[in-house]
């Protein structure tokens, strides 16, 4: 379809892109929150005297002055915007202070004087797991006998069997922009909120709650976020209650924004995942059953908790056919903020242990790992089955990592590889490729709808709205070229303004992967409205056939009339009194899941990656460095293959991060230690690979009925970055003559690899 720029990248270049907080002037008054300076435990009594009468102060709110709904929890109830009573997390919202100025305000909050009785908290997911602390009942899915398969296995001649675990930490949004909205009242007594926000429908709702309002009083509207990656799905909407909420007691203009460290303390992370695996298996590598215990720490409440770990359980399949699979999810609780969405929503999680498991089985039976995930892939009828009973169509892994197998040199490169680490005592390399499979579609099926407006101005150009919401992503960029495709009109014609909850109803979260199948195709589907009226306008203005109009850039062309510009047929059209406007709504088809019985077709599609990746490692510095990375994406047939290459290098990285440098530490008071940019590493320039290679599979379609055949691309690159995990596991094993089985955890950071390394060696 093209490779036309984002729509924002001169403004994002220049820095004259505005986000929400560029907009607030002298007339804003500021907010900062109290939290909790205790993980579990009772408020016994609270003074904010002093913080009342500090300089500026113009409010001060607790729970009490919540007019309407105190609990702000998504899905399920946990999360209430200020407590009063029990404390569940350190930094826990107690109360909120409205002052002239930002220093004012946070200045006025340390001066309040709360009294506490501590409780114990549990802060270790481990002690969750034995204790059975969970914020949702554990979910089970299984198909065939995966007990009975793996007690048998030990009497059974060619069937081996192993067991293990292995813990992946969390991750730090990290967005550019933080946490941050804008209110003002109306002259009806509602709120206009201005948010960086995901998911402004949830948000509208709950500020209509908090405040005691209907949903009509309530606009949300979000121009365009600095970066989101699932932080701000739920974790947006308390910025907004507080800001509106103030903003409806005081008739004034608000802006609560976090700063960086209480928006990396009192906002939630991705699911820190302790994963238990028993595997029966052949000679060949061929496995014959699993079982798996998938638990997740979710933190104090349930948050999105339910389905990141279902996710993860749906995922822990990744490509590869299991006969027989017993997998459990557990939704632990402990003492911690809650956890959140995050980019893959749990699936990375449940995918890791697929690759633990497929890298354990080679070490066991000294093959190369990549033999036997091939054995062990998807494949003809019988071999297709999912452990939730979804049949696998479309399976282009196979040959994505055949070509890359070939294309890479994987195989003499793995043989030099084992050359140089014969040859070198210190340094070690290694070398990995993975496959991705990756479910498209939110697991909870009311999710999968959205709807678009579209208006044909009578000079020829378009305004456009819909309800996904632009985080970089170039959800807005490939929205309008859709549209400019199916209606002929030049892109530049196109304008999409802010999502605004007064415009597109009702919509569901910017999240999934599914933003461009879910706003892309309701915006097509309006475009074919307005299209079609056109058509059935020039037919009988000019007595032609459909087969003798032609839309194009220039306008519109019948037979061998002269050309009409489209300010021209806009405008015959108008005075026609021909609407030129339309609303398109979209649902996704064909999905489903019965939790009851853990099957169903949860996923319109899946999309497919592969990546090999080469690292090397200083075995007495725990030092890394990603040599090298070559990548196939499969993304269907591209909408914007420019921006589809961006967000497969972008999510490959910060599945880097995730996996080698980016590590959460919390004291024993539940305090987070790592809470800014000094304490916490984020990807930079110099962990991305010295030769990074993109690829976008050609000539694959989707088979699914999405927009142009497209496929998702914002979750599944992030899974790439597993090459570069099992590659580091790879040099580990170097040190133990690939005869150990290095067990090792993410992130794998210098102090990993180096207690890894040092436990091969000791093995």
């Amino acid at each position: 379809m093209g490779t036309s720029e984002h729509e924002s990248a001169v403004k994002h270049v220049c820095g004259a892109a505005p986000y929400v907080d560029d907009t607030v002037d002298a007339t804003y008054r500021h907010i900062a929150i109290g939290g909790s300076e205790i993980a579990h435990g009772q408020i016994t009594r609270i003074d904010l005297s002093d913080v009342v009468a500090s300089d500026g102060v113009v409010d001060v709110i607790t729970s009490d002055d919540i007019p309407g709904h105190v609990d702000i929890g998504p899905v399920f109830k946990g999360d209430p915007l200020l407590t009063s009573t029990e404390i569940e997390f350190y930094g826990q919202a107690i109360f909120a202070v409205l002052a002239d100025t930002r220093v004012q305000a946070r200045k006025a909050i340390r001066k309040a004087r709360i009294e506490y009785s501590k409780s114990v908290p549990v802060l270790e997911l481990k002690e969750a797991i034995a204790k059975k602390l969970y914020v949702r009942p554990p979910h089970r899915m299984q198909r065939g006998d995966a007990i009975g398969a793996l007690n048998d296995a030990t009497n059974s001649p060619g069937i081996h069997t192993l067991s293990g675990e292995m813990r992946v930490g969390g991750q730090e949004h990290f967005y550019l922009e933080g946490q941050v909205a804008t209110a003002t009242p109306d002259e009806d007594n509602g709120v206009h909120v201005v948010s960086s926000n995901q998911n402004p429908t949830e948000a509208q709702k709950l500020v209509a709650e908090v405040l005691g309002l209907s949903m009509k009083d309530v606009l949300l509207e979000t121009r365009r976020l600095g970066g989101g990656f699932g932080g701000k799905e739920t974790q947006a909407n308390a910025c907004c209650c507080f800001a509106a909420l103030f903003a409806l007691r005081n008739q004034c203009k608000t802006v609560c924004r976090l700063s960086r460290r209480d928006d990396m303390i009192i906002t939630g992370k991705r699911h820190e995942f302790i994963n238990e695996y028993e595997v029966a298996f052949s000679d060949d590598g061929a496995i014959n059953a699993v079982k798996y215990q998938l638990a997740g720490n979710c933190g104090s409440s349930p948050d999105l908790s339910d389905a990141i770990v279902d996710r993860a359980m749906f995922h822990c399949d990744n490509a590869y056919y299991y006969p027989n699979a017993l997998i459990d999810g557990l939704r632990c609780k402990t003492h911690t903020v809650s956890n959140t969405a995050f980019r893959g929503f749990g699936g990375p999680q449940g995918m890791i242990a697929s690759e633990t498991v497929m890298d354990e089985i080679a070490f066991a039976l000294q093959m190369d790992p990549l033999d036997v995930r091939k054995r062990n892939f998807y494949s003809d009828e019988g071999t297709d089955i999912t452990p939730y009973y979804q049949v696998v169509t479309d399976f282009t892994v196979p040959r994505m990592v055949d070509s890359l197998e070939k294309s890479s040199g994987y195989r003499s490169r793995r043989d030099a590889i084992r050359e140089y680490n014969r040859a070198n005592h210190i340094l070690k390399k290694g070398i990995a490729l993975t496959p991705v499979k990756f479910g498209i579609s939110f697991t909870a099926t009311h999710l999968n709808q959205a709807g678009a407006l579209l208006h044909l101005y009578t000079d020829g150009t378009v305004h456009l709205n819909h309800g996904g919401t632009e985080m970089g992503q170039g959800l807005f960029t490939k929205v309008a070229q859709v549209v400019s495709t199916e209606l002929g009109v030049p892109l530049a014609s196109i304008k999409i303004s802010s999502t605004r909850t007064d415009k597109v109803p009702n919509t569901s979260a910017t999240a999934a992967s599914s933003g461009s199948d879910l706003n892309g195709m309701a915006a097509l589907l309006a475009a074919r409205k307005i299209k079609s009226r056109l058509t059935e306008f020039l037919l009988a203005e000019h007595n032609c056939t459909a087969q003798e109009i032609e839309f194009g850039a220039e306008g519109v062309r019948i037979a061998n009339e002269e050309a009409l510009s489209w300010q021209e047929l806009a405008t015959a059209a108008w005075v026609a009194r021909i609407s030129l406007s339309a609303t398109g709504f979209y649902k996704t088809p064909d999905i489903y899941y019965d939790r009851e019985n853990a099957r169903g077709r949860p996923f319109l599609y899946y999309a497919n990656g592969a990546a090999v990746s080469e690292v090397l490692i200083d075995t007495l510095t725990g030092e890394l460095k990603l040599l090298r990375t070559d990548v196939i994406h499969d993304v269907g047939s591209s909408i914007n293959e420019a921006i589809d290459i961006g967000q497969v290098e972008g999510g490959f990285i910060q599945g880097v991060g995730w996996l080698t440098t980016e590590e959460l530490k919390w004291n024993t008071e539940g305090r987070l230690l790592t809470d800014g940019p000094a304490t916490y590493k984020i990807p930079a320039i110099g962990d991305a690979p010295a030769e990074f290679n993109v690829e976008l599979l050609a000539d694959c379609p989707n088979p699914a009925p999405t927009v142009i055949r497209s496929k998702a691309v914002g979750e599944p690159p992030l899974m790439l970055a597993f090459s570069v995990w099992c590659a580091i596991r790879d040099a580990i094993a170097a040190t133990g003559d690939y005869k150990v089985f290095p067990k090792l955890n993410a992130p794998a950071t210098a102090e990993e690899i180096l207690r890894c390394v040092d436990e091969v060696k000791a093995s």
